[in-house]
């Protein structure tokens, strides 16, 4: 047990959220399913920059993303490394037994080729013909995460941009793709949003509880909330401001999350990413 951690992330972000950050007066609406996503719902998306989707996929898909994730998490795939875990659970790892892990684990990161239960997830034909009318393009996968919220100690992620994290260039079109395993509340995590925040374009970002939009920049009375059940997902642009709050719930908040970009998007070097989204040289303050 101890030598399989030692090769394993522990989060080392974080710190108290201020208070107020995550008080949505309005909880986000959703359409019935994939082929429910019809040409002026993408309208409606461009416009505000995300699109929830009810019952995307079956709880049958759902369960099965479930077992690939215990599965990676639990070692059954020993070439996989990117597992990511909770801060609180630094000073545990050694003795954490087997059954509990999943209830320690953040993120885990570039797992599709190594379990092939998520990769028809992110292949799924009905999602990828979305994903390429919503970007006017073919989609490539940029990214793919699974975002744990841990039962009462999952920390906040706060307001960001997705493409202040990507070395892409700053017009490159990014959709991701969040997709819920768990019911999403606000009580364990859920997403929050800033309708049509995208129209912004890039904001600096600063390094505090994490890489993030200095908290004072927040729009939080826009922000609204986006509750999911289990296979309903997000759609929402790279651009929007977006974040999640801690949990302090005994309800686990599992999910998987997905970045398409179009195919043959050029990359960048950090310094032209930092140069767009840092705040080196800038007349700014946080």
């Amino acid at each position: 047990m101890k030598e399989a951690f030692t090769e394993i992330k522990v989060d080392t972000d974080g710190g108290d959220t201020p208070p107020g950050l995550y008080e949505a007066k309005t909880v986000a609406e959703g359409i019935n399913g994939l082929e429910s996503v019809t040409d002026d719902k993408i309208e409606l998306f461009h416009e505000q920059g995300f699109l929830v989707v009810d019952n995307a996929f079956p709880q049958s898909m759902v369960n099965d993303a479930l077992e690939g994730l215990h599965d990676l998490i639990d070692g059954k795939a020993p070439e996989f490394k990117g597992i990511q875990f909770e801060a609180a659970a630094k000073d545990r790892l050694d003795s954490i037994p087997a059954a509990e892990k999943q209830d320690f684990v953040r993120k885990l990161k570039n797992f599709v080729e190594y379990d092939s239960r998520l990769k028809t997830i992110s292949n799924d034909p009905r999602l990828l013909s979305v994903v390429s009318r919503i970007i006017d393009d073919v989609p490539d996968l940029w990214i793919d995460q699974a975002l744990l919220k841990p039962p009462l100690i999952g920390r906040e992620k706060p307001w960001h941009q997705d493409k202040a994290f990507f070395d892409l260039p700053s017009t490159a079109k990014v959709l991701g793709v969040w997709i819920a395993l768990d019911e999403a509340m606000i009580e364990n995590g859920c997403m929050f949003v800033i309708p049509a925040s995208h129209h912004q374009g890039p904001v600096v970002h600063h390094r505090r509880r994490d890489w993030q939009i200095c908290d004072t920049d927040v729009a939080v009375d826009e922000a609204i909330a986006v509750p999911l059940k289990p296979g309903g997902l997000l759609f929402f642009d790279g651009l929007i401001h977006h974040g999640t709050p801690p949990t302090h719930s005994s309800l686990r908040r599992r999910a998987l999350q997905f970045h398409y970009i179009p195919d043959g998007v050029e990359r960048v070097t950090e310094e032209e990413r930092m140069a767009v989204f840092g705040s080196e040289g800038k007349d700014v303050e946080c």
